[in-house]
């Protein structure tokens, strides 16, 4: 009888030694990054995005639900919020038992121990932000405060690059919206300034060692004009300088959210570069002078045309590549080998850029190419001076034009590459560079420029021919004379969707793979380049009272100065 009993344990101390590492499991995990975007729309509702990359830790409990609290004293519609996990649809959209805002269920998607993802979430047509503000203005202001989400320290390790950025409605002038420096903040409290092509004024903090546990709070202020009267919320008053407006404690307005939403600066930062013309130059460029402003380069013409910087980053990258100072090693994550010795006659921005590739910690090459932007974009300001930005301007979308018009009238394939090489510069100017592009490669086969297997890492590089000059040109396809000049140059050949996506996707790359969130690396110039004026002093109205919410170690306190705030904590 003994030994059935012993047999009978036996199997029931296994299942329990089996079970109880699982439920000794805990949330952990780092998000490397993180994105949150409020937009201040003209109905006087906001929009708020969250872009999070969440990195699970080995042995942590599976992310399977997302809590994610929403700002004090909103009223929303479950049916306005929509999220993605890896961009694939959330369909488990509900109010949250845990904390005071929605959980979304991950279902199939859920993030295992030691794996990575991507939520976002879209909170649209969010109400009750608004308070009115009184300042040293001649017409009344409102105000709105914002507190994004933070999780509970045990849960997180490591820190976190965050950017939030406060895009205010269209029609303002710059000197307009008052921004109010952050709480708790350690990055720099001056926003970078920018204006989007819809004419919205963004204010973007950005700060690569934040803390995915610290409460952080951001405010602005703007006339109420710009929204409807009975949007903004009339309540008591508090006073205060914007320099001590995040540091006012007052009860709580809000609470509740936990865990991971987690941004896709990357994507993010991609698909802005593409919509945004972001403010870099300095006023003074814009003083008018007399006459044109010739001989300068692409890059530089680049700058006076203010395009985006992923783009004149790449147009530097296919410069060291023409000039055979540089190699593409691999395009995801992009990679580059510095050729020793240099080649003499690198402009300075190229050996600048270059330089920053011989280091390996992205921080430290971001930082050197933020550095070399900076320069460019004063050393331009410095040429433009006496000059008109009107006329050269105009110029220099002429020899675009030109450009491309050499590079589309070509007869031949070979010539077509030919041109297309010389020319691929400025052709990158083009606002429809993209479309051109694939409509002129079409279907292909197509003959790639000559370097072009150093910027391609697919391309076939057992081939090489040598020209006059003494640059080696390496690839598959036929020989070619170049230039009326008696050299000899094997073209590399792609299929030409292939081609098409080769080129236009190396801006892409660039960004994805050595700056990151493009929108916080243009800020980050901006705010050397062309800074945004400080800003005065001012009084708020705002309720007094303030609630608290679920989720574990939630105890956010905002300054009711208009506060939207949204903290999480906690998990599941």
């Amino acid at each position: 009888m003994k030994t059935k009993v012993f047999s009978f344990l036996i199997p029931i101390f296994l299942l329990v030694s089996i079970i109880t590492p699982i439920f000794a499991q805990d949330y952990l995990f780092q998000i490397p990054e993180q994105d949150i975007q409020i937009f201040i729309e003209a109905d006087g509702s906001i929009t708020i995005e969250y872009y999070y990359q969440f990195k699970n830790q080995p042995g942590a409990h599976i992310i399977d639900y997302v809590d994610i609290g929403m700002p004090g004293n909103s009223q929303y519609s479950l049916s306005d919020i929509s999220a993605t996990i890896d961009d694939r649809p959330i369909s488990d959209i509900q109010n949250s038992d845990y904390v005071d805002g929605v959980a979304l269920g991950l279902g199939a998607n859920a993030i295992p121990a030691g794996g990575t993802g991507i939520v976002y979430m879209r909170a649209e047509n969010v109400r009750g932000q608004f308070y009115f503000a009184s300042v040293e203005k001649e017409e009344e202001y409102t105000s709105m405060r914002f507190q994004p989400n933070y999780f509970e320290s045990n849960f997180v390790a490591g820190s976190s690059d965050m950017t939030i950025t406060f895009h205010l409605p269209t029609g303002m002038t710059e000197d307009e919206p008052i921004w109010f420096s952050p709480k708790n903040w350690d990055g720099d409290e001056t926003p970078a300034s920018v204006v989007d092509d819809q004419g919205r004024i963004l204010y973007q903090w950005s700060y690569a060692n934040a803390s995915a546990s610290d409460k952080y709070e951001f405010g602005v202020s703007f006339p109420a004009r710009y929204i409807p009267i009975d949007t903004i919320n009339t309540e008591q008053t508090l006073t205060f300088k914007p320099t001590d407006v995040l540091g006012v404690a007052i009860p709580v307005l809000c609470c509740g959210g936990f865990i991971a939403i987690f941004g896709l600066v990357i994507y993010f930062a991609a698909k802005g570069a593409k919509n945004r013309k972001l403010k870099y130059l300095p006023p003074k460029i814009a003083i008018e002078g007399h006459g044109i402003k010739r001989g300068l380069t692409s890059v530089e013409a680049a700058i006076l045309l203010e395009q985006p910087m992923d783009k004149i980053l790449t147009m530097i990258l296919f410069s060291v590549l023409k000039k055979d100072a540089a190699e593409v090693i691999t395009r995801d994550p992009l990679d580059i080998k510095v050729e020793e010795p240099l080649p003499e006659d690198l402009r300075d921005y190229e050996a600048s850029f270059l330089n920053a590739f011989k280091g390996t910690k992205a921080p430290e090459r971001r930082k050197q190419l933020q550095d070399m932007m900076v320069a460019l974009v004063k050393s331009i300001s410095t040429k433009m001076k006496g000059f008109s930005r009107k006329e050269t301007v105009t110029y220099y979308e002429e020899i675009i034009k030109k450009a491309w018009d050499q590079v589309e009238k070509a007869e031949t394939p070979e010539v077509r590459a030919e041109k297309y090489s010389d020319a691929v510069d400025w052709t990158m100017l083009d606002k429809d560079y993209d479309t051109r592009t694939r409509r002129m490669f079409g279907t292909g086969p197509v003959y790639m420029p000559y370097w072009w297997w150093r910027a391609d890492p697919t391309v076939n590089r057992t081939t090489t021919a040598r020209s006059i000059g003494g640059a080696a040109a390496r690839g598959s396809g036929p020989t070619m004379p170049s230039g009326g000049k008696s050299r000899t140059i094997t073209l590399p050949q792609l299929p030409g969707s292939n081609a098409a996506a080769s080129l236009t996707n190396t801006v892409t790359a660039f960004s994805a793979g050595v700056v990151g969130n493009m929108a916080s690396f243009t800020g980050g110039v901006t705010a050397m380049t062309n800074p945004v004026p400080k800003p005065t002093s001012s009084t708020f109205r705002s309720s007094g009272g303030g609630r608290s919410g679920g989720g574990s170690a939630c105890a956010c306190a905002c300054a009711c100065a208009g506060c939207a705030c949204a903290c999480a904590g906690g998990g599941r």
